[in-house]
């Protein structure tokens, strides 16, 4: 009998320019979507001021998670592929300053819509971080094939919406995705070298 095996899919080429511009088309609909039903949902924003031990929170949350997903990806191959692909698709196109707006751009946007505004309508409890985290998750769907970075992003959704509920404080989940990006990011391209 011959086996035949899965060929990993091949990573599209992308320009920096559609790279950035699918990032900033990306954050302006995850923003409008997050302010229009603000306005017309009934629900209120998530509360988020500044204070500077959250702020060292979220840089810790950031670190954690980093570290975990590192260990993540030497540990469990279907994810080192996920990811590589997702990475390669978005990260190698990309010249070293822009990593500074794959940090704020989804770091901003995405917890705006999925804990700022989610959370809240959904009930600030288990059920809205676990449906939050999924939708999260959906969103880094990126192939048919990468399921396991999907599961990975909404793991990471659980965290960020834990850090939310746990500190009352949309900043913790803010700074700590900014980080988790910044750094994940700059090590893998440093990898990639």
């Amino acid at each position: 009998m011959v086996e035949q095996q899965k060929q990993d899919p091949e990573v599209p080429y992308l320009s920096r320019t559609q790279v950035l511009v699918a990032m900033g088309v990306t954050s302006i609909l995850l923003w409008t979507v997050a302010k229009a039903w603000l306005r017309f949902g009934n629900v209120y924003l998530f509360k988020w001021q500044w204070n500077p031990i959250h702020f060292l929170w979220g840089i810790g949350v950031g670190v954690a998670i980093t570290v975990f997903s590192g260990l993540v990806y030497r540990l469990w191959l279907p994810y080192r592929k996920s990811a590589d692909y997702y990475l390669q698709l978005v990260l190698k196109p990309l010249a070293w300053p822009d990593l500074i707006w794959l940090g704020l751009l989804p770091g901003l946007s995405e917890e705006l819509l999925f804990r700022g505004v989610m959370l809240p309508a959904l009930g600030l409890d288990h059920v809205a971080v676990i449906v939050s985290s999924l939708c999260f998750g959906v969103l880094h769907l990126s192939g048919s094939q990468q399921w396991p970075y999907v599961l990975w992003a909404t793991v990471i959704g659980l965290i960020l919406g834990y850090s939310a509920l746990l500190s009352g404080n949309l900043l913790v989940p803010i700074v700590a995705h900014i980080m988790t990006n910044w750094v994940s990011s700059y090590f893998w391209k440093l990898q990639q070298r």
